[in-house]
Formats: structure tokens, sequence, C-alpha cells
């Protein structure tokens, strides 16, 4: 499977094949930290406050031999002087290999990955979802429990706006 050039937005995004090769490859990458990103940048526009999804892209994206750029406060930028979203995310598509983007309103990333000609990963999108997190999680319960199928497992927590919940939910139906 390839998934070069490819936008990570939705959990929906990936078939249940899709879902298990990346996990496979995060299992053997873990042994191995290859470095993979060697000369790539990551553009990071957090349009929220972030700490975990923030600071773990730019953990990887260093320990994968990239470098990062961007901002962790909307108050810092050109929006602030009356900048779109759309425009923020061309010039950030100028200097970057690829865009994670995090922001409170619900379908942000998609519009991010219509405006970039570069891969978008969304990063969070207000209730709606956190795929990657959805990753992390799958990873998580694999290594576990050794399996994911067959597993009952419950959610507590803000249901209605918890967009982690949201996006494991699906992927594990």
């Amino acid at each position: 499977m390839n998934f070069k050039g490819r936008d990570i937005i939705s959990v929906r995004d990936f078939s249940k094949s899709d879902l298990l090769y990346i996990l496979k490859i995060a299992k053997e990458m873990e042994k191995e930290k290859p470095k993979l990103l060697d000369g790539k940048i990551l553009a990071t526009l957090f349009f929220e406050p972030s700490t975990r999804t923030r600071l773990s892209f730019e953990s990887a994206m260093f320990r994968l031999g990239g470098k990062i750029l961007g901002f962790s406060d909307e108050k810092v930028t050109s929006i602030k002087k009356g900048e779109t979203v759309w425009d923020t995310i061309k010039m950030a598509e100028r200097y970057s290999d690829v865009i994670v983007i995090r922001s409170p309103v619900e379908g942000s990333a998609r519009l991010a990955a219509e405006a970039a000609s570069i891969p978008v990963i969304n990063g969070g999108d207000g209730a709606n979802q956190h795929p990657t997190q959805m990753l992390l999680d799958l990873y998580t319960i694999q290594k576990t429990k050794k399996k994911i199928e067959g597993l009952k497992i419950g959610f507590l927590g803000d249901l209605k706006y918890g967009r982690t919940v949201h996006s494991l939910a699906i992927a594990l139906c």
C-alpha cells in the first residue's frame, strides 16, 4: 500500500485493511526508527490549544529526521489581521511538505485539504474527528490486547463532543 501524498482527514477515508497495514508498519517502526523524513518539513497549524497532539507530531517529525515550523496560537498569525484560513493554508504549503491542522471548527481539515496541494493531516477539527489519535488508540489496544476484533470497549467522558471517541468508535465498527 502506498499512502504517499494522501491526506489524513477522517477515519472514513481508510479501509479496514488500510488501518491494519498502518498498525503493522507502526509496530515495525517502533523497533527501528528510520530517518524517512530527512529533509522534509511539517507545518503545524494549531488554531486552538493543544499539548499532546502538537508535541507528538513535533517529536515524531524530529525522530524521523524532519523539521517543523508553525504556530500554536491563532493570535500570532495574520488571521488576526483578516487573512483567511484558506490563505494561511496556501502560504504554509509553500514552506512545507505536509500540514497538520488543529481547529475548533468542524470540517476545517477537509477545507484545508481542498486548499492545499500537499498532504494535510487532521489533528482534530472541532467535535468532529481526530484520526491520528484513533490510530494511536488502535495501536495501543492491539499492543496490549494482541487483537482488535471481538473486544468489548467502553467509552467514558465527553461522548457528544469528544472527537477522539468519535474517530475510535467509527474505526471499531
